[in-house]
């Protein structure tokens, strides 16, 4: 996102890092927006809630029975039918163990209905499972193509770390086309998309594109697949065809079909604004860019990463007095859970363009000051448990604060817990949890039932890997932020060295009569009719954030 690394100063840019700097307050103008602005809709969180299954997701396929079921089946599906789903399970278990006679065509046939009666029991993984038996039995399973629709409707009660999207990748795009599938058609195409979009092999991206493009623009998945086409050609490395889908997004937000939910509207508009900002800066388009970061407000949940990111626009468009007024922002006390440590190197080198070597020095005596003993706090966390599964129990504690961590250190790993792919894999371990206990609170005579054992057992096993698997990501994700913070502070020394030299260097031109430049100016703070600006006095107001501007003039000698 942000221009390569360079040996001049001028130039350098250190890697990208979500991270909020506390440096020291500068006196600066402000300008306040004279009206608030719009709320905008917050992302949708939690689970959503399972859609009762239609009518049509009970079909069966024409070639589903061959020889009469059993007393037994016939009973189980009978007592499917009037929702008893625990009896139900205990009847299908019979005929799964191979106690009711039923040939194997009619044991496929008890199976499914057995993935259907867990997932209408609300054990969404106990019913995953017996879903995925059928999914690696492929087409030989009467039932293959059958649980593509209850796949589908796994995924919206499943996190993507269950492995569903994986599942319903198994299947072959053509098994799409078959006319049971149609309530689910742009939902599945959306899915197998997002399946082809994480996996990122060869040609899997311009699948994900193609799948992506073919969702109805009247379902409600159009939105969420026009995103991720615009997103997979950003990784494909291709900007206009990633603007267009981007753009198409905010038609709608203006639009505002019905068919669409408001806050996938609202979510979405902004996370389009957002990489068309990103898009415009990689091509340095960087007017275009700042224009889109702007868009943002401050009811955005990335706004703050807006004003980061929109700061090294202005600092390529050589605005200073802006990129430093947005790292002021930064600094407000309404982002102390936020980091963004690369933002005061960031100041260091603006400062360092000006010549004003003193406060360059001071910024990168900043971030050593608050960050070198935060990285020595993630590595010694990291190193604190080896095993994953204990780690993971340590990361409970730090989420419920009873770690015994010093307040800016909670903050900060918390700052990684909260990572989306993060919060997926501990949202999955949550649903598990949530299953087992469901489980111990059933009917106590269900409870007894080979059918119950089989459940919890499963729910046990996938548990134990979860939070192992959870406890991994999390060490991962932590010791890769101590790593990026490794990796700042030596930029910050190769700042240091550099501000050093043009120390002497400036030393060397005084001697040999140079002089500050006379005709330096301060940079331009530009103030339109609907604003007015005072001298900020080191209190922060809500509204102010965003409008700080800061005086600066150039110290470097005249050439």
């Amino acid at each position: 996102m942000r221009p390569q690394q360079s040996a001049s100063l001028a130039t350098i840019v250190v890697p990208g890092m979500r991270l909020v700097a506390f440096g020291a307050i500068f006196i600066i103008l402000g300008a306040v927006l004279a009206s608030g602005t719009a709320a905008a809709a917050p992302r949708s969180g939690g689970k959503t809630p399972p859609a009762k299954p239609s009518s049509d997701m009970e079909f069966e396929p024409d070639r589903a029975i061959t020889t009469p079921p059993s007393k037994t089946l016939e009973r189980a599906i009978k007592l499917y039918d009037k929702k008893d789903f625990f009896s139900a399970s205990i009847e299908l278990k019979k005929v799964l163990d191979g106690e009711s006679g039923d040939d194997a065509k009619n044991k496929q046939r008890g199976e499914f209905f057995m993935g259907k009666t867990l997932y209408q029991m609300g054990f969404y993984a106990g019913s995953l499972a017996y879903f995925d038996r059928i999914v690696k039995a492929g087409d030989a399973h009467t039932y293959h193509g059958a649980t593509l629709k209850w796949l589908a409707a796994l995924s919206r009660v499943l996190p993507e770390t269950s492995g569903i999207l994986e599942k319903i990748g198994s299947y072959d795009t053509n098994a799409l086309a078959d006319p049971s599938l149609q309530s689910v058609h742009d939902e599945l195409l959306f899915l197998l998309g997002r399946h082809y979009y994480r996996r990122g092999g060869d040609g899997d991206f311009d699948k994900a594109i193609g799948l992506f493009k073919q969702v109805s623009r009247q379902n409600e998945f159009f939105i969420k697949a026009k995103f991720f086409e615009g997103v997979t050609y950003v990784r494909k490395y291709e900007g206009k065809p990633a603007v267009d889908a981007f753009k198409e997004i905010l038609l709608i937000g203006e639009e505002r079909p019905r068919q669409y939910r408001a806050d996938d509207i609202e979510n979405y508009r902004e996370l389009a604004q957002l990489q068309m900002a990103r898009v415009f800066y990689s091509t340095q388009q960087f007017d275009t860019s700042i224009k889109y970061f702007e868009k943002l407000d401050q009811n955005s949940l990335d706004w703050a990463e807006s004003l980061f990111e929109a700061s090294w626009a202005y600092f390529m468009k050589t605005l200073n007095s802006k990129a430093l007024g947005n790292i002021h922002t930064l600094n407000a006390p309404y982002f102390e859970n936020q980091f963004f440590p690369e933002s005061m190197l960031l100041k260091s080198v603006i400062y360092f363009k000006y010549c004003l070597y003193d406060q360059a020095d001071e910024a990168v005596a900043d971030f050593n000051e608050k960050y070198t003993p935060l990285t020595r706090n993630l590595t010694d966390l990291v190193a604190k448990y080896d095993d994953n599964a204990e780690f993971y129990e340590y990361v409970k504690k730090v989420k419920a604060s009873k770690a015994g961590l010093d307040p800016v250190t909670q903050r900060l790993v918390m700052s990684v817990l909260n990572d989306k792919t993060l919060l997926k894999t501990f949202a999955w371990v949550d649903e598990l949890n949530h299953e087992l206990e469901m489980l111990q609170k059933s009917d106590k005579a269900w409870q007894t039932t080979q059918v119950a054992a089989e459940v919890l057992q499963e729910l046990t096993v996938q548990q134990s890997v979860a939070a192992a698997d959870a406890g991994k990501v999390a060490r991962d994700r932590v010791a890769r932020l101590a790593r990026e913070l490794g990796a700042l502070s030596r930029d910050g020394s190769k700042i240091k060295f550099e501000i050093l030299e043009a120390k002497g260097n400036r030393l060397s031109a005084q001697a040999a009569g140079q002089r500050v430049s006379a005709d330096h100016r301060e940079e331009p703070i530009i103030i339109d009719d609907e604003h007015f600006q005072w001298k900020f006095d080191g209190e922060y107001w809500k509204d102010e954030l965003g409008y700080y501007r800061f005086k600066i003039r150039s110290r470097c000698p005249k050439q």
